[in-house]
């Protein structure tokens, strides 16, 4: 976070030495700033700054598909005459640590319709997730696994 706050600097100054600010020059400060904090990052102790803010983007594109997908199934199944959700409450055993990591992951599953966060184990091993289309526990739990989890880790390696 802190060399977010460097490269925010870093892309300040890049305008403001071309005299202009802009969002496009301030967005081109942003990608040189990240390009000498890739180089430097290992002294100032972070060597996958640049990487980590890519996964992050990446992270946020695939949750806005993910976010899309599922408002379309919800939407439809509202539509329909007849319901084909199959309520369920899953547990999801976490591999994630940390306090942040954990909340980032239940508010991306809570913000994603047709999901919802419940609750987490006192220990921090488990999520619970209430899955309107909890048919196949298994493919849920892989899924969050596989997609959110396994995404927000590498973030935050």
């Amino acid at each position: 976070m802190r060399l977010f706050g460097l490269n925010m600097v870093l892309a300040l100054v890049w305008a403001m030495a071309g005299g202009v600010i802009t969002l496009g020059t301030l967005a081109f400060g942003f990608v040189v700033g990240m390009a000498v904090l890739h180089f430097v990052g290992p002294v100032l102790g972070d060597e996958r700054y640049a990487l980590r803010f890519v996964l992050a983007i990446g992270l946020l594109f695939f949750f806005l598909k993910e976010l899309v997908l599922s408002s379309v199934r919800v939407a439809i199944d509202v539509i329909k005459p007849s319901l084909t959700m199959r309520p369920a409450v899953v547990s999801v055993p976490l591999a994630l640590t940390s306090d942040a990591q954990i909340t980032l992951l239940a508010n991306l599953i809570s913000l994603t319709p047709g999901t919802l966060s419940v609750d987490v184990s006192d220990d921090k091993s488990c999520l619970y997730v209430h899955a309107m289309y909890g048919e196949d526990a298994e493919a849920l739990r892989r899924g969050i696994k596989a997609d959110f989890e396994h995404r927000i880790a590498e973030v935050f390696r």
